[in-house]
C-alpha cells in the first residue's frame, strides 16, 4: 500500500514504521505524504483505536529530513516546505484518537518534530533527541520552535535549538521530553501496553481529552512566524553553505548573510 512506510493492526493498535532504514528513515515528499494518507486512514478506520509512529531499524526513528531536496529552493519554496509539514503534523496533533511515538534511536531534526507532534513519546535506551538545524544555516520548520518549549520549557528549548546539541534518552526524560525510557526490545510492547488501558476507556471521553488538552497550548500565530522564518533562512548564503557542507561531509563556514 505504502513505498516508504509498513503498517500492521494489532489488538486495536494500528502501527506505522517509517521504513527508509538506509537513509535512516529521513522524511522526504513521499514519506510525508505517506504519513499524511496513513493518519487520513486511521482516522476513518474503525479497527484502530489508537496508533504508534515509528522507524525501522535500531538506529533511527527519524533521523532529520531528507537535505537533497533542500538544493536550490527560494524562499518561497521553503515557506511551502513548512507550511506543509506543519498541516501533516497538526493532522497527528489534532487527530481524534492517540497517537503515541515509539522513539528507538535518533529523533533530530524533522524526526525529533514529529515525535513532538505525537500525544505522547516513549524512548528506547538508545535514543537522541535534538533540533540540529542551525548546523544548516535554518532553523526548525514543522512546529519545533513551538511544541519543545511547550514540553521542556523555554531555556532549554532555546538552549538545544541553537546550540543544535543532542540530548539522550535518560536527559529527555528528566527534561519531560519523553514519559518512559525502556530497552529498545520492549520499547513497542510498552508502548501498546499502555495504549491496550487507554484504548479500554470511552472514546468519546478520549477524544475530547485531546481536543481539550491541544485548545489550551496551540498558538498559531508562533506556527506562522517559524514558517515565516523558516523560508526566509532559503534567501541566506548561510543556509546555502550549511546545506552544501552537509552534503559535502565537511564543517561549514559561515559568514551571517
Amino acid at each position: 500500500m505504502y513505498e516508504t512506510l509498513l503498517t500492521s493492526v494489532e489488538l486495536g493498535i494500528l502501527t506505522i514504521t517509517i521504513n527508509r532504514t538506509e537513509k535512516l528513515n529521513a522524511l522526504n515528499k513521499t514519506v510525508m505524504a505517506e504519513l499524511e494518507q496513513a493518519i487520513i486512514y486511521f482516522e476513518k478506520d474503525e479497527s484502530a483505536q489508537a496508533a504508534i509512529i515509528t522507524g525501522s531499524g535500531k538506529k533511527a526513528f527519524v533521523a532529520g529530513a531528507d537535505i537533497s531536496e533542500f538544493n536550490g529552493l527560494t524562499a518561497g519554496e521553503g515557506m511551502g516546505l513548512a507550511k506543509r509539514g506543519q498541516e501533516i503534523f497538526f493532522k497527528i496533533e489534532n487527530a481524534t484518537k492517540p497517537i503515541v511515538a515509539a522513539v528507538n534511536g535518533f529523533a533530530l531534526g524533522g524526526g525529533c518534530e514529529l515525535a513532538m507532534a505525537c500525544h505522547f513519546r516513549i524512548a528506547s535506551e538508545n535514543a537522541q533527541f535534538g533540533q540540529p538545524e542551525v548546523n544548516l544555516g535554518l532553523i526548525p520548520g514543522y512546529g519545533g520552535t513551538q511544541r519543545l518549549p511547550q514540553l521542556i520549557g523555554k531555556g532549554r528549548a532555546l538552549e538545544l535549538i541553537m546550540s543544535g546539541g543532542l540530548i539522550n534518552a535518560a536527559t529527555a526524560l528528566s527534561f519531560g521530553l519523553v514519559n518512559y525510557v525502556v530497552p529498545q526490545e520492549e520499547l513497542l510492547d510498552k508502548t501498546k501496553a499502555i495504549l491496550k488501558t487507554i484504548i479500554s476507556k470511552s472514546p468519546t471521553a478520549i477524544s475530547r481529552c485531546i481536543d481539550a488538552v491541544n485548545a489550551g497550548i496551540n498558538n498559531q500565530a508562533g506556527y506562522d512566524k517559524e514558517i515565516e522564518a523558516f523560508g526566509e533562512c532559503f534567501a541566506t548564503e548561510d543556509m546555502k553553505e550549511g546545506t552544501a557542507a552537509f552534503l559535502e561531509r565537511r564543517a561549514p563556514v559561515f559568514k551571517g548573510r
